[in-house]
């Protein structure tokens, strides 16, 4: 996994090297170039987990009674995350924290406890993210729904103060959804404003913090996007034609909310607590149902 120096966050390795590193936590590390067989498949010429190895991980995560929240769970990926984690039946709580309650009912949701709060008088709410051992924080806007100062604010100041209450209220492991290329010194406006984000969070020094660095995002929408239709519609023929292409270029928010579940479960290596996951990287963890 990539580690953070104290000038910024390093890149992350290659996709190669990145599924052999998820190995190695998978067995507690081992020699290079001697991953075990059954650890690893391979389909359409990408590496994935070997499922029998991820669900006995499972098994034991469930075993520690763990709850966890989620910020953004109406969001396209956020919502494919809630039903991930309550899928897999990973936790013994879910909270969502969010400016509304979502109209959820029945059994599934019967752990699901709403938390609705204001973000911009985020400290009145401070006990929402208090008892947590996960975060997950899918946060994010346009520029065109909340404008320049409002994606800043949603993108990085929302993100940073829940993550300040969080750490403060007990939260271990700290899972971002962030983007392809964020940067802190980047000239390009939301890649910055992303990467201003990730370098906020990593000072509160999480003992654990996931970087997630998705592509172009596969999904259907509600609200119109239409540059993002467009590219939705090409990248999901790419995808359907040339899988390895798609590693590369887009992920289905279904695959990106399973990689952020599946990777709660693994255990991190010894004095390690940041890892950043490229497109590659998030395509071979959430292979694995």
């Amino acid at each position: 996994m990539s580690l953070a120096s104290s000038s910024g966050l390093v890149k992350s390795p290659l996709p190669e090297q990145k599924v052999f590193e998820l190995a190695q936590r998978l067995i507690g590390g081992s020699t290079p170039g001697r991953v075990a067989p059954a650890l690893l498949l391979h389909a359409n010429g990408m590496a994935t987990i070997n499922p029998e190895e991820l669900k006995g991980l499972r098994e034991r995560f469930r075993g520690k009674n763990q709850t966890c929240f989620i910020l953004g769970a109406s969001g396209e990926t956020g919502k494919e995350l809630l039903a991930e984690v309550l899928r897999q039946q990973l936790f013994s709580r879910v909270t969502l924290i969010g400016r509304r309650k979502l109209n959820l009912e029945g059994q599934l949701y019967s752990n699901v406890v709403q938390e609705v709060v204001d973000f911009e008088k985020l400290d009145e709410s401070a006990a929402a993210f208090q008892g947590h051992d996960v975060g997950f924080c899918c946060l994010g806007t346009t520029r065109g729904k909340a404008g320049t100062d409002g994606l800043v604010r949603v993108d990085r100041d929302y993100v940073e103060h829940s993550a300040q209450l969080a750490k403060t209220g007990g939260c271990r492991h700290f899972v971002l959804l962030s983007g392809k290329g964020a940067d802190s010194s980047s000239i390009f406006f939301l890649l910055r404003v992303k990467g201003e984000a990730e370098a906020r969070v990593e000072a509160f020094g999480f003992s654990h913090y996931s970087i997630f660095r998705p592509a172009v995002l596969l999904c259907d929408r509600q609200e119109s996007r239409p540059v993002e239709w467009m590219a939705r519609k090409v990248l999901g023929a790419v995808a359907y034609f040339s899988p390895m292409l798609s590693v590369r270029y887009a992920i289905s928010t279904a695959t990106v909310a399973r990689a952020m579940a599946n990777n709660v479960v693994i255990p991190g290596s010894e004095g390690q607590k940041v890892e950043v996951l490229e497109n590659a990287a998030i395509h071979a963890l959430g292979q694995t149902k």
